[in-house]
């Protein structure tokens, strides 16, 4: 097992949340030493790591952080000049780092003689098989994702027709008047979540289109929801699709295709299963409607209708890490990881429809961490 170097905070680095399971909001550093933990940090935050007994822990007067400040230097040149120290005083020479290890300081170790390689791969293996608190985390997450999901729908319920758009209460019923609703409902159930999608008609056909504006009847309403659960960080991802009134012929069509392709694709999914497999078998799916995939599309143009996506990826600690399940899967599934299934189908201009439900893998299959009705109807 190689050693280790990380330089980071735990809000904005999954790499580092992933091994320490705290709230920490200025950068510090993490380092593996045969295979032992050490953070240098400021002593402030000494107690809340000691707790955890997980680390040999190294406050900044270890290194002579009084003779730094003493000494009149800035900031940025105590903080470089006390990880120059515990680096070396650690012992590590040679080391990984993540894809997002600061520049300036992977200068400053390689002037002073130590190797660096940054390595993606290795820390997304580290992170895919979930640990027992990240998936309590992550099912409270989604519970809380099916409670904003019941939000969506009531309102949608609730509201009639007015001309060209929904009235609900008096007042036109918006995209930011669904969401703010949600986000009340998210933060009452322990998540957060800084954005979201809720895209009526053609902004349900544009990729990661989060949606504005007022929303109609007798059109598609893509809801993409991926809440993170403020104890452990960790995301869920759910998607459903609705309409208002009456339903278009084709988006009942494009469902029935996408609820054929998601069954289809879980009932395949297990230990060791190939995603491009799965996500190939999807495809199966749509290219026997008619339906353009990625496989079927001319070569160097872009595919905007039809199912012109992945089928799924991980969710942990980022909302889309490994493993992914398409064109360019090249891992096979294992015991542990946690992975979206989200086939969609769209035509640029008019909508689209996408459900996407989270699923464990697990030894003998999946079990589907989403309890959640696919009714278009809301």
């Amino acid at each position: 097992m190689p050693d280790v170097l990380m330089y980071a905070d735990t809000f904005r680095s999954p790499e580092l949340r992933h091994e320490v399971p705290l709230g920490i909001p200025d950068p510090f550093l993490y380092a593996e030493r045969d295979g032992v933990k050490h953070i240098q940090i400021s002593s402030m935050e000494v107690p809340r790591l000691a707790a955890l007994g997980l680390f040999e822990l190294h406050p900044g007067e270890e290194y002579g952080v009084d003779e730094l400040i003493a000494a009149g230097l800035s900031y940025p040149e105590i903080r470089a000049e006390l990880v120059l120290r515990a680096v070396k005083s650690i012992g590590v020479t040679n080391a990984v780092v993540p894809e997002t290890f600061p520049l300036w300081l992977a200068d400053r170790l390689r002037s002073d003689g130590v190797e660096l390689t940054a390595d993606g791969d290795f820390f997304d293996a580290r992170r895919r098989v979930k640990t027992a608190a990240e998936l309590a985390g992550m099912r409270r997450a989604q519970r809380a994702a099916e409670a904003g999901m019941d939000t969506v729908r009531d309102l949608l319920r609730r509201a009639t027709a007015n001309g060209d758009g929904l009235q609900l209460d008096g007042e036109p019923l918006t995209v930011e008047r669904v969401k703010s609703a949600m986000s009340q409902t998210f933060a009452a159930h322990g998540t957060t979540a800084e954005e979201f999608i809720v895209a009526p008609g053609a902004q349900g056909a544009v990729g990661h289109d989060m949606g504005s504006g007022p929303i109609q009847a007798g059109v598609p309403i893509v809801v993409d929801i991926w809440p993170r659960d403020n104890e452990s960080f960790i995301f869920c991802d759910m998607t459903r699709t609705f309409v208002v009134g009456d339903v278009p012929d084709d988006v009942r069509e494009w469902h029935r295709l996408c609820k054929e392709a998601l069954d289809r694709a879980i009932s395949e999914i297990k230990d060791g299963a190939d995603g491009r497999a799965i996500f190939d078998g999807t495809c199966e799916i749509f290219e026997g409607a008619g339906e353009p995939t990625q496989r079927t599309k001319e070569p160097g143009k872009p595919l905007a209708n039809g199912f012109f996506h992945g089928l799924g990826h991980g969710v942990g600690l980022e909302v889309h890490e490994e493993p992914g399940m398409g064109l360019a899967s090249k891992r096979p599934l294992m015991a542990g990881d946690v992975i979206t299934v989200e086939p969609g189908c769209y035509r640029q201009g008019y909508g689209g429809v996408r459900l996407e439900d989270l699923v464990l893998v697990t030894a003998g299959g999946a079990e589907n961490l989403t309890q959640y009705p696919y009714d278009l109807e809301p």
